[in-house]
């Protein structure tokens, strides 16, 4: 296949060992002639927590470390670390006009300038979720936080630490979730052997309908109460026709349809602890969710459910679409 026609996967890694692991991921999941990897590191002099240090203190110059041999050992690891990379998307079956290493010094910061390298022509974009240490770990979350809000193509934190083999893909009736089972089918080789179960939370007010219970005891308050659940119900079936969309979109990009399930649960008082709860049951590794819902309020509500579920996936991977 011409290298002109794939496309292109952003791959930001640290040089870790865990981004091993999402090479590893990266490798399993891609159709080697459809897609073309660029593995990508922005390179800092010092530690960027160094760099914010000195701008609120300026007489501050970097005395706690030598700048040359920080720099030095940096630019050894990637290189050692992009040439396993290579070697193991080869293995994979990607040609070596297929991997592309792009290296670069830090221009404004490590999260701008990859939200500016994400946005010439990338299909998504690939984040380790570990670093090179526990407080590296804590600051890849928040390089993935950051980014969330501002890259406008699909983000994946690779948490996984084996090839996808179960796919939990979150819908709330949206366009936008659509946008998330269109991006999983375009991705996803029609002739993998994986499971996808199509997942829906119908949220309710826990407290509202406790206290109801508990102060009122009438007819008329438990036939409200019915109405509630009848209200619950009718909302649950209206995610159908959401499902058989969803199921259309996969099954034409040659998912079997014998390997996708559904299912809804009612009346869950938190959308992100319902998606992990469902993962951790069912053993699913990766985990896709759109960003943007039904409205503006939506939106926003989606948001917070795509950082929890980011948070709390500690050993799973996340797809964040928009």
């Amino acid at each position: 296949m011409d290298s002109s026609v794939r496309e292109r996967i952003l791959v930001a890694s640290d040089g870790s060992q865990h981004s091993v692991q999402m090479i590893d991921y990266v490798s399993s999941i891609l159709d080697p002639g459809r897609f073309e990897v660029v593995l990508y590191h922005v390179v800092t002099r010092v530690p960027e927590s160094f760099i914010d240090f000195e701008g609120k203190v300026p007489a501050y110059h970097y005395e706690l470390i030598s700048v040359e041999q920080w720099e030095q050992k940096q630019r050894e690891a990637i290189t050692a670390f992009m040439e396993k990379a290579r070697s193991i998307l080869v293995n994979a079956g990607f040609s070596d006009e297929a991997v592309t290493v792009k290296v670069e010094d830090r221009k404004t910061g490590i999260v701008q300038d990859i939200v500016a390298e994400s946005q010439n022509g990338y299909r998504a974009l690939v984040l380790g979720r570990k670093g090179l240490s526990d407080l590296k770990d804590f600051m890849l979350g928040s390089v993935a936080e950051h980014l969330l809000g501002l890259v406008r193509i699909p983000l994946w934190v690779v948490g996984a630490s084996s090839p996808p083999a179960k796919v939990l893909a979150c819908l709330d009736g949206s366009d936008e979730a659509m946008r998330s089972l269109s991006h999983l089918a375009d991705v996803l080789d029609g002739s993998a052997n994986m499971e996808i179960k199509l997942f829906h939370a119908v949220r309710t007010f826990h407290s509202f309908r406790n206290f109801v219970r508990e102060v009122f005891s009438s007819e008329a308050d438990k036939d409200a109460l019915e109405r509630v659940h009848g209200e619950l119900d009718r909302v649950a079936s209206m995610m159908q026709p959401s499902f058989d969309k969803a199921r259309e979109i996969l099954t034409s990009r040659g998912l079997d349809p014998a390997r996708i399930d559904q299912k809804i649960v009612r009346d869950v008082s938190n959308s992100a602890h319902a998606i992990m709860q469902e993962a951790e049951e069912g053993g699913y590794d990766t985990i896709v969710v759109g960003r943007r819902g039904l409205s503006r309020v939506e939106e926003f509500t989606m948001g917070r459910i795509s950082r929890r579920v980011i948070h709390m996936a500690k050993n799973r991977t996340v797809w964040v679409v928009c």
